[in-house]
């Protein structure tokens, strides 16, 4: 047999080591236990599950089959997730705490204008500062701006779609899975040419969002109405001097590798402690409590998420995805159960693995742009797609709104989202 013969040969040999290496199907147990779990528990619950204690003991039952399982066997898994968990969590907490350190104070008509308003802000800042830090700086002012309705869940729902997911799409500061990408040699300008797709569902879900606040602004008793009106108030900044460590933490993430990159992180947000004053923080609400909840809800899911990872790694050439839209649905499918970022990373090696004229990194361009807008669009299908999602609903319901339950917010998403993604389908991946 000839070189080539002998290469198409060593290559199906490994591919057969591969699934021979795989880990068995029942190892995704824990992890569907663990998306169970978030989707039940406030349900059947409620009181047990507000404790951040009771969601450790969960995240701690449900990883350690994993963790001992790849700890034995192979506990460089093990290491590298500890490492990712830890960069993910310290630029969360960093853009928590300085964000947190910016008060919009006043308080605006909550009309459909204004609200659309906030959530055009936030579509367009969440590429510049993040998905996190955008939807850190605008949700407490909006919920504040709509504290005297009593319509208000929709808003929130809306606000996760746009800032925290969809917005994110422009540079790989946006989103985690951007970044990623960015870390893995994808130059930096080269999400600018997301544009079409991040101004086609910008401008849908915003233009969806007024017609639809504007309905529920109908519905408004006249006593909420009144009381918005007679509450008016400029909206003023106070706590400016921390859009200087935001710009820190951003530049930090774009510029800087670990452990350089964390430590710039914690020292910007220790800064922000240190000279926000504390009435600041006290007017914004601001508690540890969200960002204690997301740190040990996704402490279960990194480590829970590792077999199924490694199946989609080493088994995922059986899925058949070839086509661009394939891989769009793919892609967002599984970002919206699995954090958006390692989905990224496996379906850029599953795109290199194809064999096909390349463009970028290995991957044609059709295809990148495919994996791109599926992961980062589509974390907002659930409230674990994306980190900032449960960031956003834990601080709603600090302020006294009622959101959906896990269930009820695909209602949700299924309802304006998936025909979105459809309409994105037809016009850019057939």
């Amino acid at each position: 047999m000839g070189r080539g013969g002998d290469t198409i040969g060593a290559h199906a040999e490994r591919g057969e080591d591969d699934r021979l290496n795989a880990p068995p199907l029942y190892t995704v147990l824990p992890f569907v236990a663990m998306l169970l779990a978030i989707a039940v528990c406030p349900l059947r619950v409620p009181h047990w599950w507000e404790a951040n204690r009771n969601k450790l003991i969960v995240s701690a039952a449900l990883g350690l089959p994993v963790l001992a399982m790849y700890g034995v066997s192979q506990p460089a898994i093990l290491l590298h997730t500890a490492q990712d968990y830890v960069s993910f969590i310290v630029l969360l907490a960093g853009l928590f705490v300085v964000s947190g350190g910016i008060l919009l104070r006043g308080d605006l008509v909550a009309t459909p204008a204004t609200n659309t308003g906030f959530l055009a802000l936030g579509g367009l800042l969440a590429s510049f500062v993040g998905t996190t830090g955008a939807s850190m700086l605008l949700v407490r002012p909006l919920l504040q701006t709509n504290s005297e309705r009593t319509r208000v869940k929709h808003t929130v729902v809306f606000f996760i779609f746009v800032v925290s997911n969809v917005g994110g799409m422009l540079t790989p500061l946006g989103d985690p899975p951007l970044f990623l990408g960015y870390l893995a040699g994808v130059p930096f300008a080269w999400t600018f040419r997301l544009w079409p797709q991040w101004g086609l569902m910008l401008l849908v879900l915003l233009a969806a969002f007024f017609v639809y606040d504007s309905v529920q602004f109908a519905r408004e008793p006249l006593t909420a109405l009144r009381r918005d009106r007679g509450h008016t108030e400029p909206l003023r900044v106070l706590g400016g001097l921390n859009a200087v460590w935001l710009v820190g933490v951003v530049l930090g993430v774009a510029f800087l590798q670990a452990p350089w990159r964390e430590l710039a992180i914690g020292a910007f947000a220790a800064l922000s402690l240190k000279l926000t004053p504390a009435r600041i923080r006290r007017d914004n609400g601001f508690s540890a409590g969200p960002m204690v909840e997301v740190a040990v809800l996704f402490a279960g899911i990194f480590l829970t998420m590792i077999p199924a990872l490694d199946l989609l790694r080493l088994r995922g050439d059986e899925l058949g995805v070839r086509a661009p839209w394939q891989f769009f649905w793919a892609s967002g499918t599984l970002s919206s159960f699995l954090d958006n970022a390692p989905t990224y990373l496996a379906f850029l090696a599953l795109g290199q693995g194809l064999q096909l004229p390349a463009e970028v990194v290995g991957v044609p361009a059709e295809i990148l742009v495919a994996i791109s807008v599926g992961s980062v669009a589509m974390g907002a299908n659930t409230y674990i797609g994306n980190a900032p999602n449960f960031m956003v609903k834990a601080i709603a319901e600090e302020a006294g709104v009622k959101m959906p339950s896990f269930f009820g917010y695909m209602v949700y998403s299924g309802a304006i989202l998936l025909p979105l993604f459809v309409v994105v389908t037809l016009v850019f991946f057939r």
